[in-house]
């Protein structure tokens, strides 16, 4: 009997010391698990876009700009490549669904200011993809909290939630601004004489923070550069400036864009501190061209900014893009880029497939980021009809190259050698090359059924 007993305590002992292992081992494969898919969601690059708002093709330095101080930006330049022929619509609305849709705007754009929530955004494919998504600066899609989440971002800080006509009504963009952060406006004790820009950085700079160790987005909409023009928080006059939307001073421009590079460099500057250079792609844009009262030095000639215009000055606009140990240093871009192209180019970065979101009308510049041909656009086309509350509905059609540009009217301009578009090329007095430039033109325009 005692023999038996002890035979019983025996095996019950190696049990427990066998059931102690197996859970040992089970903890040991779960972890290991756990470990590899951290280690393999830290491989997926970060992806920030930053979108300045009204800064045309001639304000960076890099560019060729003489009359303001980007150093930020053309540092950016130089670690990374730099596009020469980006184009956007004449307006931001338009300009960011194409964006964030990678679509023309035939195809969901209705109303200024108005995302209907049925579509899907880069945000949208990222977030699926795992990422964790931030959303800063000027929405301008309205919807508030609802809508931002709906498009795919978890976190935000933005200005103008909802639809407002006219946007002045919200108040300042800048000095005492009113934000709405992640479900509701700030309390305005907080927000009093604090300058927009400075809260939207210092909530992307603190969402880096608390997303280091997993792969994010972050599509940071500046505020700056867009009217009302005014003193920055690096401006002696800051302090005791009277905000009025309805108020601007175009001398303070200058300082805007500084103030704005001055922000840039800020968020360069976290990503090196928090040791996520190497495995970050940070892209830097401008929505449409510069306002059109804002005069420029541009490779020693002085251009008028050409906001809302078609013609060149209105929809020619900076890229720049740095991924180090991806995008080799200095490289400068010819290829033909349009705003539906980030989603798929997005989506090459993630190294993830192009969503099935409907109709998508991007092509790819991903390959061209990592030095390769690849297939870029020969053509880009243009659906301009801005909806805007003033009443801005007059419909413009257009397809261009890097040098000719044919509107769905007729008219066909060598805008490369004519940049105002004052002079129409007429039938008769083409080329065998430039007519089957306008053929090939012409094919894109009839493609794009309205």
């Amino acid at each position: 009997m005692k023999r038996n007993s002890l035979i019983t305590a025996a095996t019950a002992i190696l049990l427990v010391i066998f059931f102690e292992n197996c859970k040992k081992d089970f903890e040991t494969t779960v972890n290991t698990g756990i470990e590899k898919n951290d280690a393999l969601a830290r491989t997926k690059p970060n992806i920030i876009f930053i979108v300045g708002d009204d800064i045309g093709y001639e304000i960076p330095t890099i560019d060729g700009g003489k009359s303001y101080s980007t150093p930020n930006i053309d540092k950016l330049a130089q670690d990374g490549m730099r596009f020469t022929q980006c184009r956007s619509a004449a307006l931001c609305s338009p300009s960011r669904f194409m964006l964030l849709t990678g679509k023309y705007n035939f195809r969901n754009y209705s109303i200024w200011g108005i995302m209907d929530t049925s579509q899907r955004t880069i945000g949208n494919m990222l977030k699926d993809a795992g990422y964790a998504t931030c959303y800063a600066g000027k929405w301008q899609l309205d919807g508030g909290d609802a809508s931002i989440r709906k498009f795919g971002f978890d976190r935000y800080s933005v200005w103008l939630p909802f639809k407002i006509c006219p946007e002045e009504a919200e108040g300042s963009r800048y000095k005492s601004a009113k934000m709405y952060q992640d479900g509701g406006y700030l309390p305005q004790e907080f927000t009093d004489n604090k300058y927009s820009e400075d809260m939207l950085s210092d909530y992307v700079l603190n969402f880096m923070d608390s997303n280091k160790t997993k792969p994010f987005f972050i599509y940071y909409a500046m505020i700056l550069c867009h009217k009302a023009f005014s003193p920055t928080p690096d401006d002696p006059e800051y302090a005791s400036w009277v905000t009025d939307p309805f108020v601007s001073d175009t001398a303070y421009f200058p300082s805007m864009v500084k103030y704005m590079d001055k922000k840039i460099g800020m968020i360069v500057d976290k990503i090196k501190s928090l040791g996520l250079d190497d495995n970050t792609a940070i892209f830097y844009i401008g929505d449409n061209g510069t306002p059109k009262y804002i005069t420029s030095l541009f490779k020693n000639k002085s251009i008028p900014g050409g906001k809302g215009s078609t013609i060149d000055y209105g929809i020619h606009v900076p890229l720049i893009c740095k991924w180090p140990g991806k995008i080799a240093p200095g490289t400068i871009n010819g290829s033909l880029i349009d705003f539906t192209d980030f989603l798929p180019t997005f989506a090459g970065v993630a190294n993830i497939s192009v969503p099935l979101y409907g109709i998508l009308d991007g092509k790819s510049f991903y390959p061209q980021l990592k030095g390769r041909i690849g297939t870029p656009r020969s053509s880009i086309f243009t659906h301009f009809n801005p909806l805007t509350c003033g009443g801005h509905d007059n419909l413009v059609r257009y397809a261009q190259d890097s040098s000719y540009k044919l509107y769905e009217t007729g008219e066909f301009y060598r805008f490369s050698k004519d940049i105002n578009e004052e002079n129409p090329l007429a039938d008769s007095a083409l080329t065998t090359k430039q007519k089957q430039v306008k053929q090939n033109l012409q094919n894109v325009l009839n493609s794009m059924h309205n």
